[in-house]
């Protein structure tokens, strides 16, 4: 990644740990001694429900305080959002696209042109360490392994101290899932792209 403002929106379930991921990467940066900010934006707020989430990294300080209307890095926690419009909105042909699907990234048609794309199953490792809740996977910590992985846009070790400085529960088990998914998640530049309506949500 370059010296520039770095800005990645996260689209989640309530329950997925989106914003909470969204944290974790904005303090591997500042653990780094980079700037950078993070904040969720909450729709109906129960267990499900869709949920954005933004991050800000910079080499210099930040002063926006805005949503992010164009990332710069989008990651999508749940499979259903691939066919949801709200997802995609201001999407680029820069942009690079992490997602949690079992599918390789090569077997993916997106709605839109990106730089790249990166696919790692998050639930499946979510749910084989047991990070769950109420029995649905929380995908977070493997989502920013797979974001790490994807873009560099920290490093590993970096992700991983975020993570031990940020969960106080299931610490161990987290840093699994961040790892494993940093392992497994693939990667392909100028992905496969079918321009078309998709859903509202």
């Amino acid at each position: 990644m370059g010296d520039d403002l770095i800005e990645i929106r996260w689209h989640g379930r309530g329950g997925q740990g989106a914003v909470l991921a969204s944290r974790i990467v904005a303090k591997a940066a500042f653990l780094e001694g980079k700037w950078s900010q993070a904040f969720p934006f909450f729709g109906a707020e129960r267990r499900g429900a869709p949920v954005m989430a933004f991050t800000r990294v910079s080499n210099s300080p930040i002063r926006l305080r805005s949503q992010i209307y164009e990332p710069d890095i989008l990651v999508l926690l749940d499979p259903m959002f691939l066919n949801l419009e709200i997802a995609w909105r201001g999407v680029k042909p820069d942009t690079i696209v992490v997602m949690n699907v079992p599918e390789d990234p090569a077997e993916i048609f997106l709605p839109k042109r990106v730089r790249r794309l990166a696919t790692v199953d998050a639930t499946a490792i979510s749910m084989e360490l047991g990070l769950k809740v109420a029995g649905l996977p929380v995908p977070n910590s493997a989502m920013v392994g797979a974001l790490v992985k994807a873009t560099g846009i920290v490093g590993l070790e970096s992700a991983e101290n975020a993570v031990k400085a940020m969960m106080k529960r299931l610490t161990d088990v987290n840093l699994e899932a961040l790892k494993r998914a940093h392992a497994e998640t693939k990667v392909l530049d100028n992905p496969k792209f079918v321009p078309e309506v998709i859903g509202e949500g």
